[in-house]
């Protein structure tokens, strides 16, 4: 699917106040997407939208479309963040994903499923999106150790072109998903609301399991 491109009027951003959230669980089913740094996120998720016919949404991508936007305000600022591995301020990351959401809602036919990968990567994020965008579904959570992480990592860093992927960066990318998505993992997880999933085998079989979780949880493969 391709990119949504967020609106160009960039006084959008940050978003104001709002009572209720835009979208309602009813409407729209929202499944965050976590993982350390080469959990295989996007292979997965590319696995979901295929088979259950989801809108994939990276918060990643988003943030860095945004940053090379002509114009764009927040350009610079979310370059230097994403460069030191650190997280960029909350308001951006759920704007640009409310503005995709928004999008791909006027297109005719659309079933209201959203994945949203690597997002929320803090626990502010989650809570303010849940506030204002849509509450989750659930949390699908893609557990790697570090070792194999940074290993995929590297790999990927040969060819993929981005300033990210080198051993300093993913040092510290790693650091800071312990820091503060964990958190976010643990917090949905007292609620009920997150599916483990051990991702050190082949992406094959990591969806196998996948599927398996999917369908206890009322969803069926479209295709």
């Amino acid at each position: 699917m391709p990119a949504i491109a967020p609106p160009e009027d960039k006084k959008q951003l940050p978003s104001p106040q709002k009572d209720t959230p835009t979208f309602s669980p009813s409407e729209v089913s929202v499944v965050y997407v976590l993982g350390g740094p080469g959990a295989g996120k996007g292979t997965q998720c590319a696995y979901l939208v295929r088979d259950y016919e989801f809108t994939h949404l990276s918060a990643g991508d988003l943030l860095r479309q945004e940053q090379d936007r002509p114009g764009s305000e927040f350009g610079s600022m979310i370059k230097r963040h994403i460069k030191d591995g650190l997280i960029v301020p909350m308001e951006v990351t759920v704007q640009l994903l409310e503005n995709a959401m928004t999008e791909d809602m006027k297109e005719k036919d659309r079933n209201g499923r959203f994945l949203i990968d690597g997002f929320p990567r803090k626990m502010d994020q989650a809570l303010k999106f849940e506030e204002t965008v849509c509450p989750s579904r659930f949390t699908l959570f893609f557990d790697v150790p570090e070792d194999v992480m940074q290993k995929r990592l590297i790999n990927r860093g040969k060819t993929s072109g981005r300033s990210d992927d080198n051993a300093e960066s993913i040092k510290k990318r790693f650091q800071t998903f312990l820091e503060t998505s964990m958190p976010v993992v643990e917090h949905f997880e007292k609620q009920g609301k997150v599916i483990k999933i051990p991702a050190t085998k082949s992406p094959e079989e990591v969806y196998a399991e996948v599927k398996d979780k999917m369908s206890q949880h009322g969803f069926k493969v479209s295709k």
